[in-house]
């Protein structure tokens, strides 16, 4: 009776993206993958990493998916000044007005809240990206010994710029690895960017409506974690990840001389927990190689180190990635243990 439950409650979910998507087709112009891939972010209880130029419409994306799941939703400038306080909130002296007694009380800052936009997160010193960071991990902030648990559902988007590096503080591989997706902006083609000008230059200004709510959020998120995983995709998902480590025995020859370091098993359970949101927002409960591979890039470009020689010859991790999916099989049959 569950197993049927689930089947109907991953269709409702497929519905649910097809009518968000409608409507932030109101405000948003293209950038279907970047949509795709925050939404699978959500519904895996991940934190997604946006790196492109400034005035690509990624505060507005934020925002109107906030409004069109009816989720908080506050933004964080990033500066050199910031402190950890200015994020997850500071203890203040308040006086009764009553008995005059004075004690200390928690003020929660903008972390708490459902969608957080840290923007241009390589902005500000370490320190204050670690109390980000750990709030993102732990999902509570710690103040004067008591714990205040954050907001559920719980997401952040952080951006960074990929052209001014100077006076930067870029986050270290340990820290990047704590977001399920880096997803790269690109700029609109030619025709998206002229409707983007018919549109923002119009007086016309869209209402989105509410297609769900906080606590549908969290019961698709459960729904996600029960979409089964086959043995083969389970395979398939290591030998991809593996390959990825030059140390490895089954790591291919252009891995062991072009790459320093490979990705470590949080990529291989983040890309299947993404896998199992993407097939479900597509009204299927099963995953499909398919899904694993078309989440390579955004789970794998920031867990994949490039060496000297990959950097001299002018290959990425994006290509390095791409040679990776063509050269480990895909095949079922060579996963599927008899």
């Amino acid at each position: 009776m569950k197993e049927q439950n689930d089947v109907q409650a991953v269709e409702d979910l497929g519905r649910a993206r097809d009518r968000i998507v409608t409507e932030l087709r109101k405000t948003i112009v293209g950038m279907d993958e970047v949509i795709d891939e925050m939404m699978i972010a959500i519904f895996a209880r991940g934190h997604c990493l946006l790196v492109g130029v400034p005035g690509l419409a990624k505060t507005l994306l934020v925002s109107s998916l906030a409004q069109t799941m009816s989720l908080a939703f506050k933004r964080i400038q990033f500066t050199p000044d910031l402190m950890p306080s200015d994020i997850t909130g500071t203890e203040l002296l308040q006086e009764d007005p009553e008995t005059h007694t004075r004690r200390f009380k928690f003020m929660k800052g903008p972390v708490f809240t459902n969608l957080l936009l840290a923007d241009e997160i390589n902005r500000t010193p370490p320190k204050t990206q670690a109390a980000l960071l750990e709030a993102m991990q732990e999902k509570r902030v710690s103040s004067g010994g008591v714990e205040y648990k954050l907001d559920a559902p719980f997401f952040v988007l952080a951006t960074q710029n990929p052209i001014e590096q100077e006076g930067t503080y870029p986050l270290p591989e340990a820290q990047l690895d704590r977001f399920l997706f880096n997803i790269t902006v690109k700029y609109p083609s030619q025709a998206e960017e002229i409707e983007i000008m018919r549109r923002v230059t119009s007086d016309n200004e869209p209402e989105l409506a509410k297609v769900v709510d906080g606590p549908t959020i969290l019961q698709f998120q459960h729904l996600v974690r029960r979409i089964p995983v086959a043995d083969h995709i389970f395979e398939y998902t290591a030998a991809l990840v593996r390959a990825t480590r030059p140390d490895a025995p089954s790591a291919p020859e252009f891995v062991k001389k072009f790459v320093a370091w490979g990705a470590g098993p949080r990529a291989s359970l983040n890309l299947i927990l993404a896998g199992k949101a993407r097939a479900a927002l597509r009204g299927r409960s099963h995953v499909a190689i398919e899904d694993i591979q078309a989440l390579c890039l955004p789970v794998l470009r920031h867990r994949i180190i490039p060496n000297f020689a990959a950097r001299s010859e002018g290959l990425t991790a994006d290509g390095l990635i791409a040679k990776l999916l063509s050269e480990v099989p895909a095949d079922e049959k060579l996963y599927t243990k008899k």
